[in-house]
């Protein structure tokens, strides 16, 4: 079978990959769809993403979903061309953060496509994949292209379960890339009364409005659009930030509300804090890193129509043209999610 991997930046190839069969437990998946992630693009843009970089070849990618294959002894619950949702968070369940029941922070977690340790973790971008039964949840009803957008729509979900109880809460989302975006769709399904979106680009300020936000600024356009909002000590209850740049955090802190909260969610490196404000405000600030335990929860609400991916899903590539696919999935002004076909 073959395998996306980059070798360096800019070095994307379909290398021949290992076969594999499903031991005790484990289930052969024929990979159907995978979407390009942020860190997908880091990789191959860039080789790494601040101080983690690639040491050595690796598999990309951890948004997929497929169809069962094989099914190794002892699988229940599962029957081959059923297709799945593949959780790519694999943490060990015996360190001490699994144990306590935050399993997004393992010691010895396996995800998907990342190359903080060494070895890296190779990805999900195989024609074929080897998994855990438990990592599989079935997509009963709707595309392996909704299927795929699981991944990125329980980091939403972890990010809103972080932010505690929203209903009637005012909310500001920072960054409308997919994740911002899957984020206004969780905040309005969690009862938020209000939210206002931005970012620097007008086409993720279009997919922010028809999710659901109910004002959209370019801050691009309008650099002082939301000082408005700081009038009265500040207008905001909760403050997603989903960009990860300095700025947006900083104008959206000016606007939250005495004892607000921020929810970091964004990665783009460390970020210098108007501390003064975050003191005198009262406000709780709280990091939202990956998922877990939402993954189940976000293809049972794709698949019910609680929340509706398909939108979001912008551009199919099919695998032969995966450099393509990278290319185009880095053009913010037309790409919201690029997924790569491959079968």
């Amino acid at each position: 079978m073959r395998a996306l991997v980059v070798h360096a930046a800019k070095d994307l190839r379909a290398d021949d990959w290992q076969d594999e069969a499903p031991g005790p437990g484990q289930v052969l998946v024929r990979t159907a769809a995978g979407g390009i992630c942020g860190s997908d693009l880091h990789y191959y843009h860039h080789g790494g993403f601040g101080t983690v970089r690639l040491k050595e070849p690796m598999v990309l990618g951890h948004e997929v979903s497929g169809r069962v294959a094989e099914l190794g002894a002892g699988v229940t619950g599962l029957a081959p061309g059923d297709l799945v949702a593949i959780n790519p968070s694999r943490p060990c369940g015996a360190c001490r953060y699994c144990r306590e029941g935050t399993p997004n922070h393992c010691m010895d977690m396996r995800f998907y496509g990342s190359a903080m340790p060494f070895p890296h973790i190779q990805g999900a971008f195989r024609e074929a994949l080897v998994v855990d039964a438990a990592q599989c949840v079935k997509a009963e009803g709707i595309t392996a292209g909704e299927a795929a957008m699981a991944e990125p729509l329980s980091v939403a979900l972890h990010a809103i379960r972080r932010a505690g109880p929203l209903l009637g809460k005012r909310v500001l989302v920072t960054g409308c890339g997919p994740i911002g975006v899957l984020t206004v769709l969780a905040a309005r399904r969690a009862g938020a009364a209000e939210i206002v979106a931005t970012d620097i680009e007008d086409q993720p300020l279009t997919h922010a409005m028809t999710a659901g936000a109910d004002r959209a600024v370019n801050v691009m356009k309008e650099a002082d659009a939301l000082a408005g909002y700081g009038a009265d000590k500040g207008h905001f209850d909760l403050l997603c930030e989903a960009s990860g740049a300095q700025a947006a955090l900083v104008a959206g802190i000016g606007a939250l509300r005495p004892r607000g909260v921020v929810v970091q969610l964004g990665l783009g490196g460390d970020m210098t804090l108007p501390m003064m404000q975050v003191t005198a405000k009262e406000l709780e600030l709280r990091g939202s890193f990956r998922f877990h335990e939402e993954f189940p929860l976000a293809v049972e609400m794709i698949a019910k129509g609680l929340i509706d991916v398909k939108p979001l899903i912008t551009h199919t590539i099919g695998f032969d043209d995966a450099v393509k696919a990278f290319e185009l999935a880095g053009d913010r002004s037309r790409v919201m999610k690029a997924q790569i076909a491959f079968n």
